[in-house]
């Protein structure tokens, strides 16, 4: 049952970098606050939030898993996320909708690149979060180092430690607690005794020096502490804990503490933390959520986090389920969403009405009545609601602002074996690009290939199979493309084109005169609201009495022509064109006389403006024992690489370097294979940047784009 007190409500989710050990605090969360019987594990494959087939098997997250718990009188829902960087999207639609964040760090290891991109991503949304430092008993773990490196690479003044571990990898054997000087240590099979002992001596001086920077963090928060604190007297355990909660609410904060998961020790003041010091809905933004008025996006509009105001809720992730079709997830701001009402999508304009309602835990579910403010549950049935959708009452429309998803850089094809096959491929289809905004679906229509797009060789590879096994779906899947583009490198001034064509009757004409230009990083830094778009339509012709809808004809057709370039038939971006002249026949001028103009006043001026293939370009970073630097640098050398930075993480070395996607397709067997399975890494996109020449011609002629001149 719900928590009718929003005091005692935690909505909390959990990241980290791959292999930090998020599921395997979710499990034991799980068990120590009695909502599973057993601890499951993520390397016997039977993890309850890694769920999916595709999960258990490589031992990793993949899509985001919620639950419920409840610890001291406090509910808790939790989202589960993943930690693989082709999965980034995952998370960052949570962030949206939860209250605060359990950032899981590996022990043994500096801060991962994951790690440091969902951190970036709470920074964006202002998210409350806790750090643990995990896996405390592992080989080369120490809790200094991770204290230092999250403090130099994430927040320099903002971390502070609350424990202190008793001992290091074989011998980490408790936690000093240095809020409250007390030290446990946890006895029992599964670690469910709590004993206090006393503070070992070899540790004594250490605590209170840690505790005094605890104490002097927690008295600069606030005057009436720092008062306190330079008259020597005491703070009291209620005053730190009270003004702790206040500063990590507001992101001034971030408490790190330690534990071992795997090992089963020490979750319980985990937990504690989390409902000591991680935000309740009332504690953000007083208890309020602003939307804005759909018919006036600037007008705002403030709902208090209560059931007495009216209905504002957020679809922030919709799921395919074989047996009740569509899941939408749901976070209820204000009123109460009860099964069987009508509300209102004010993105689609449709009406919707609200059939089941479950409270989820992982793949299982239990029917609802309804869903309270505050809550994060599901809907079932919902047909027109996608993806960060409002949900609001009929006669009072709100709308938040939408969530802008990236651009895949990885392509592949996909084909159907059998006719059958093709008529199921399409809904499959239909149904992962709903699950996943930033999984593309599109057609080439001079081939006819179904072309799927995503963000990483993974993620593309889940698809794939999940359309195999879900939706009995066998196809045949072509090599992955990359997602080129081209562009110009020198200005074009005043291009003209003059169509004119005669015949009986009405004929045909116009005349246009474009200035076509490079948009250059350093001119979109310097305008960012007008060169917003990849490319840009001017008009220079202003005074003239001449029909209104020839200008929007050019801009339509100008950016008709972008969709293809003239090395290898890519699109076009970074170009401005600015029409300067033109001129127009009262009988013989349309539409179409102004589309072959546009289109071939572009053709001619791109010819001239010496145009350039781009590739994407990914950041790669590379964590590899020192033994292997030698091979995996000789390797990244072979594919283009420029390095970018090589540091030390502990006991391994980092490569920070720019490879072109093209090169990294098959690199992590490759990897594997040069390191015993022991160097890992990971990528994201970061640019476009231009190919060489002779590569250029091998993928112009492996296109085999050919492009016959017109008159």
């Amino acid at each position: 049952m719900a928590t009718t007190d929003l005091k005692n409500l935690r909505n909390i989710g959990i990241i980290a970098h791959i292999d930090a050990g998020k599921t395997t605090t979710s499990e034991r969360i799980l068990f120590y606050t009695w909502k599973t019987h057993k601890i499951w594990e993520v390397h016997e494959w039977a993890a309850t939030m890694d769920w999916m087939a595709q999960e258990q098997e490589r031992g990793i997250t993949i899509t985001s898993a919620a639950t419920t718990c409840f610890w001291k009188d406090h509910q808790i829902n939790i989202i589960d996320t993943p930690g693989h960087v082709d999965f980034t999207i995952e998370v960052e639609r949570s962030m949206r909708v939860l209250d605060g964040w359990v950032a899981v760090f590996d022990g043994s290891q500096w801060v991962e690149p994951q790690s440091e991109t969902v951190w970036k991503q709470a920074d964006k949304y202002h998210v409350p979060r806790i750090a643990f430092a995990n896996k405390m008993d592992k080989t080369w773990a120490s809790f200094q180092m991770t204290y230092d490196s999250i403090k130099k690479r994430l927040a320099w003044n903002k971390v502070i430690a609350i424990q202190l571990p008793i001992g290091e990898e074989n011998d980490f054997a408790g936690i000093i607690d240095l809020v409250e000087m007390k030290a446990y240590r946890f006895d029992g099979k599964m670690g469910e005794i709590v004993v206090e002992i006393p503070v070992p001596e070899n540790l004594m001086s250490e605590a209170l020096r840690m505790r005094g920077e605890l104490v002097e963090k927690a008295a600069e928060q606030t005057d009436e502490l720092m008062n306190k604190y330079l008259e020597w007297e005491e703070l009291t355990i209620e005053d730190i804990k009270k003004w702790l909660r206040v500063w990590v609410v507001a992101s001034a904060l971030y408490p790190l503490v330690c534990w071992s998961a795997l090992t089963n020790k020490w979750v319980q003041l985990v937990l504690n933390a989390v409902v000591d010091y991680l935000p309740s809905p009332m504690d953000i933004n007083n208890g309020t959520i602003t939307w804005s008025d759909v018919d006036d996006i600037e007008e705002k509009i403030t709902y208090k986090q209560d059931v007495k105001e009216p209905l504002s809720a957020l679809a922030f992730k919709i799921a395919t389920d074989p047996f009740v079709w569509r899941i939408t997830f749901v976070r209820v701001y204000s009123w109460v969403l009860k099964s069987g009402s009508y509300v209102l999508n004010s993105v689609s304009w449709e009406k919707e009405r609200i059939g089941r309602l479950l409270q989820m835990h992982a793949n299982h579910r239990e029917e609802i009545a309804e869903i309270t403010a505050w809550n994060i549950w599901a809907v079932i049935w919902l047909k027109d609601t996608k993806t960060w959708d409002t949900l609001c009452e009929v006669e009072k429309p709100i709308v938040l602002e939408r969530m802008e998803f990236p651009e895949p850089v990885i392509h592949i094809s996909v084909e159907p074996k059998t006719k059958a096959d093709q008529e199921r491929m399409g809904m499959a289809l239909n149904k992962l690009a709903e699950e996943d905004p930033s999984f593309r679906v599109s057609s080439n229509a001079e081939t006819g290939q179904t072309i799927i797009g995503w963000m990483g060789e993974l993620h593309l590879e889940i698809i794939v199979d999940r359309m195999k096994r879900e939706f009995k779906v066998e196809c045949n899947v072509w090599a992955p493309q990359v997602a080129y583009r081209e562009t110009i490198t020198t200005m074009v001034k005043d291009q003209e084109f003059k169509h004119a064509k005669q015949s009986w009757g009405r004929g045909q004409y116009g005349h246009v005169i474009i200035t076509f230009e490079p948009i250059t990083v350093e001119m979109r830094e310097a305008d960012p609201i007008g060169l917003k778009d990849e490319c840009v339509f001017v008009n220079k012709i202003v005074g003239w009495v001449i029909p209104k809808e020839y200008i929007p004809w050019v801009e339509k057709w100008l950016k008709e022509s972008y969709t293809r370039g003239i090395i290898a038939g890519y699109p076009i971006v970074d170009v401005r064109a600015t029409l300067t002249f033109w001129s127009y026949h009262d009988v013989d001028s349309n539409e179409l006389s102004f589309k072959l103009a546009a289109s071939k006043c572009f053709r001619e001026a791109t010819k001239k403006a010496r145009p350039v293939l781009l590739e994407p370009v990914m950041l790669v970073e590379v964590n590899t024992p020192e033994e292997y630097m030698w091979d995996v640098l000789g390797n990244l050398n072979s594919k283009r690489w420029q390095i970018i930075e090589m540091s030390e993480r502990w006991m391994a070395k980092i490569l920070k370097a720019y490879v072109p996607l093209s090169e990294m397709f098959g690199y992590s067997t490759d990897l594997r294979s040069m390191s015993q399975w022991r160097a890992t890494y990971v990528m994201e996109f970061h640019h476009y940047s231009q190919v060489p020449s002779n590569i250029t011609e091998k993928i112009r002629s492996e296109r085999w784009i050919k492009f016959e001149e017109e008159e």
